[in-house]
C-alpha cells in the first residue's frame, strides 16, 4: 500500500499570528501570581511549548506548583481575552491558498501544537479551517515538543510514513520535533524564531512566505 503525503503544520506563527494575545496573556498570568512579567521577547520565545514547559522556562525560580499556578492563570487570561473579543489569532496571508494548493494535489494535513484541543478548534473553527485537518495533534494528549510524538501519532492516524511527511513551523521546537521522527523539517521565517535558529535545529529548508510551502513540498522526493 502506498503511504500517504502528509503536511504537518505548526499553529501559533505558522498557521495565524498570535503573539499579541499570548504574550498579554503571559503577562496577565504573572501579575495574577504576583511575578514580574518576562516581557515580549522572552513570551514569544517559548510559543509553541506546552504551557507548563513554557513556565518553567519562563520562570526557572520557580517550582513545579508555581508553574501550574502560572499555567492556570494564563488558561484563565487567554478564556477572558478571547470572551471579549480581544484574542487576535489572524491567519497569514497566503495560509488559504497554501491549503487548497496541498488539498489540491493530494496532501494529507495536520496540525501539532503546544495549544489545547479547545484552543485549537476554536481557531480552525473560527478561520473555517476545521474539515480540512484529517490529524489534529495537541498538548493535551502529548509531551510538549520538540518530543516526537504528536508526530507519530499524526502518521499514523494520516496513513503516512516519515519519508512521505513534512512538519512546517517556525520554531526550533518544531525542527527537533520533525528531527526526531525522521521526517522533512521545513521552518517558516514569518514566524517568532529567527531562521538562524531554525536552521541551527535542524530545518531542511526554510521558507520565507507561505506562497513558497506547495513548491518546496511537492520537491520533496
Amino acid at each position: 500500500m502506498t503511504a500517504n503525503r502528509l503536511a504537518v503544520f505548526d499553529c501559533d506563527g505558522t498557521l495565524v499570528d498570535s503573539q499579541a494575545t499570548i504574550c498579554r496573556a503571559v503577562s496577565e498570568s504573572f501579575a495574577e501570581c504576583g511575578l514580574e512579567a518576562p516581557g515580549d521577547p522572552a513570551a514569544r520565545a517559548i510559543i509553541g511549548l506546552s504551557l507548563p514547559e513554557a513556565m518553567r522556562e519562563l520562570h526557572p525560580a520557580g517550582d513545579p506548583a508555581a508553574h501550574d499556578r502560572l499555567a492556570l492563570a494564563y488558561k484563565g487570561a487567554f478564556f477572558r481575552l478571547r470572551a471579549a473579543g480581544l484574542a487576535q489569532e489572524p491567519l497569514y496571508d497566503g495560509i488559504v491558498d497554501t491549503i487548497e494548493g496541498l488539498e489540491a494535489r493530494g496532501w494529507r494535513l495536520g496540525v501539532a501544537t503546544g495549544k489545547s484541543d479547545r484552543g485549537l478548534r476554536l481557531i480552525l473553527e473560527h478561520h473555517g479551517l476545521h474539515p480540512r485537518f484529517v490529524t489534529l495533534q495537541t498538548a493535551d494528549r502529548h509531551p510538549s515538543k520538540p518530543h516526537p510524538s504528536m508526530l507519530m501519532l499524526a502518521m499514523a492516524e494520516a496513513g503516512a510514513t516519515p519519508a512521505t511527511t513534512a512538519m512546517i513551523g517556525d520554531t526550533s521546537f518544531d525542527m527537533g520535533m520533525a528531527k526526531a521522527a525522521g521526517v522533512y523539517a521545513i521552518g517558516v521565517a514569518w514566524g517568532y524564531h529567527p531562521a538562524d535558529a531554525l536552521w541551527a535545529a535542524g530545518a531542511d529548508v526554510v521558507a520565507d512566505h507561505p506562497s513558497e510551502l506547495v513548491a518546496l513540498l511537492e520537491a520533496l522526493p
